[in-house]
């Protein structure tokens, strides 16, 4: 019987900066009632280095911030200096005049309300 987890499995993700950046903006996505809300972790970010857009549908979160050069000579390295990362989600129709941000303790928190579905009935003839 193999174990579930091979020894050093994940020793090569120390060299891909993608497989970092996927586990830093992890985030949760649910409904409440008119609402879809969407919560990011994104630990040691400000709000000024967080960018959001909505096009064509499309949430795009964005992290950038600057790297200042450290020069260390690091033994062993965990705490990824995150400099770039974006995330990018189908949000369908929703009121983007309504849309609403906020960022407290590292947890971005985005409501985007559903758009007020227009009931319209129509009559058809039948010919």
């Amino acid at each position: 019987m193999l174990p579930s987890r091979l020894f050093l499995d994940d020793f090569f993700d120390d060299f891909d900066k993608n497989k970092k950046i996927d586990k830093m903006m992890k985030c949760d996505i649910y409904e409440e009632d008119e609402l879809y809300i969407i919560e990011m972790d994104m630990p040691g970010a400000s709000k000024q280095d967080i960018t959001l857009d909505i096009e064509n549908g499309y949430l795009s979160i964005t992290y950038k911030k600057e790297e200042k050069d450290v020069e260390k000579k690091y033994i062993h390295r965990e705490r990824f200096s995150y400099t770039n990362c974006s995330r990018k989600f189908y949000v369908g129709d929703i009121d983007e005049a309504k849309v609403d941000a906020s960022f407290k303790d590292g947890i971005l928190k985005i409501s985007l309300p559903k758009k007020e579905k227009e009931s319209s009935k129509k009559t058809i003839n039948i010919n």
